[in-house]
């Protein structure tokens, strides 16, 4: 099963640099409104995602054969503070977290940094998120998978 995570990994890895997806510039010409390729190739994502995503919550099935349950995320503050910290990073480094490992198997070494940078920052919400739970009114941690 690994090897198959690695392979799809590898395509997806694969379209995102030949699409230009993963592309410093092409993330920056998004960004000033100046290149529109990318555009193009996020809402192909949303049009192909949303059927998806239907039919899976329809007639999906896990491994073991039990029915596949998606429930929705909770609605609270942190999403808009994280959403905007997100599109932040984003921007700057013309990285998402796809990109991040895209552009460090082209061999790109400032990626490196965004790596430093999105672990770092996740540490640190993590680290912070008990003190963050009551401002922006955040669920509770749940651990483990729930599954046993």
């Amino acid at each position: 099963m690994v090897l198959l995570y690695v392979f799809l990994g590898t395509v997806f890895g694969f379209v995102l640099s030949r699409s230009g997806a993963a592309d410093y510039n092409y993330i920056q010409g998004m960004f000033l409104l100046e290149k529109f390729q990318l555009y193009g190739i996020i809402g192909t994502a949303v049009l192909i995602g949303i059927p998806g995503v239907y039919l899976l919550k329809r007639h999906g099935h896990t491994a073991s054969g039990a029915m596949l349950i998606v429930r929705g995320k909770p609605r609270h503050r942190g999403n808009i503070a994280g959403g905007i910290l997100f599109g932040i990073g984003w921007s700057i480094t013309g990285m998402c977290p796809g990109p991040i490992v895209v552009n460090i198997g082209e061999g790109k070494i400032y990626a490196l940094a965004a790596l430093a940078g999105a672990l770092t920052g996740a540490a640190l919400f993590g680290s912070l998120y008990e003190r963050l739970r009551r401002p922006f009114r955040l669920p509770a941690l749940q651990y483990g998978t729930g599954d046993g």
